[in-house]
C-alpha cells in the first residue's frame, strides 16, 4: 500500500460501510464507480465505490495544480485563457503570472483498492460560478479548502459554504514561495474555524504533501460522519 492506503485504509473502509446503506438514497459520492461523465474507471464493477472530494478556494490559490499532482489518471480540466473582460472582476493581486482560469471542474481519481476509489472535484473559485457548487458538493465525503495566506479572505466564502452544510473540511494553506509563512493555529483564529477543524500546511505541487492532506481530511471526515451516524442511530432508539 502506498502511504496514503496506511495512514487512512480503515477509516476509508469504516466510512465505505457506513454510507453503503444510504449511498442510494442521499447521493453519497458520485455513485458506484461512476465518473463525472458516468463512465467507469473500475473495469464495470457494479460494487464499486467510489467517494467524492471536494477541492476548493479562491482564484488562483492552487485547486488545479493539487488535483493534478494527486490524480492517477490524466485529470479532466475545464481552463480558460484569462480574458480582458474578466480582468474587470477577477482579482489578480499575488497571482499576476496566473494566465487560465476553470470555468466548471477539475477531476482526478485516486484508487485506494479495487473497488473503492476517491474522486476528486476542483471547484472553480470566481463568484460568478458558485452555481455550480450545490451540484459538485452533492454527496461529497468531505473538502478540502485551499488557501494563500496572501489572501486569506478569498477562502472565507468556500469556508463558510462547507460550514453552514455540514461538509467536513480541512484547511490547507498552499504555501507559496516567498509568501510570509503562519502558523496552523493563526490560520485557524484568522478564519475563525469551528474548533476541531484541522489546518495544515502544504505545496500543491508535490504529490506527497497533497496526500498528507488527504489523510487528515479523511480521519476527519471519518469522525465527523462517525459521529453523525451514532447521533442519527441514538434519536432514533429514543423514547417516542
Amino acid at each position: 500500500m502506498g502511504h496514503l492506503d496506511r495512514a487512512a485504509y480503515s477509516w476509508l473502509t469504516g466510512i465505505e460501510s457506513a454510507v453503503m446503506g444510504r449511498h442510494d438514497d442521499e447521493g453519497f459520492g458520485p455513485g458506484r464507480g461512476a465518473g463525472p461523465d458516468g463512465e467507469r474507471g473500475d473495469g464495470g464493477d457494479p460494487t464499486a465505490l467510489a467517494l467524492k472530494i471536494l477541492v476548493a478556494g479562491g482564484f488562483g490559490v492552487g485547486k488545479t495544480t493539487l488535483v493534478g499532482a494527486l490524480s492517477e489518471i490524466r485529470p479532466l480540466r475545464t481552463e480558460e485563457l484569462l480574458s480582458e473582460a474578466g480582468e474587470l472582476v477577477d482579482d489578480t493581486g499575488g497571482v499576476e503570472q496566473k494566465t487560465t482560469t476553470t470555468v466548471a471542474m477539475d477531476f482526478g481519481r485516486i484508487t485506494i483498492r479495487s473497488g473503492l476509489s476517491l474522486y476528486l472535484f476542483g471547484t472553480p473559485g470566481q463568484d460568478r460560478f458558485w452555481f455550480l457548487w450545490d451540484e459538485l458538493s452533492r454527496g461529497a465525503l468531505g473538502a478540502v479548502v485551499l488557501a494563500d495566506t496572501r489572501r486569506l479572505e478569498d477562502c472565507f466564502p468556500a469556508v463558510d459554504y462547507f460550514e453552514h452544510r455540514r461538509i467536513p473540511f480541512v484547511v490547507a494553506v498552499n504555501c507559496f514561495t516567498g509568501a510570509r509563512r503562519h502558523g496552523a493555529h493563526d490560520v485557524s483564529r484568522a478564519l475563525e474555524l469551528e474548533q476541531g477543524t484541522p489546518v495544515v500546511l502544504c505545496d500543491a505541487r508535490d504529490k506527497d504533501s497533497g496526500k498528507e492532506v488527504l489523510v487528515r481530511l479523511v480521519e476527519y471526515a471519518g469522525r465527523f460522519h462517525t459521529a453523525r451516524l451514532l447521533e442519527s442511530v441514538g434519536s432514533q432508539d429514543g423514547p417516542a
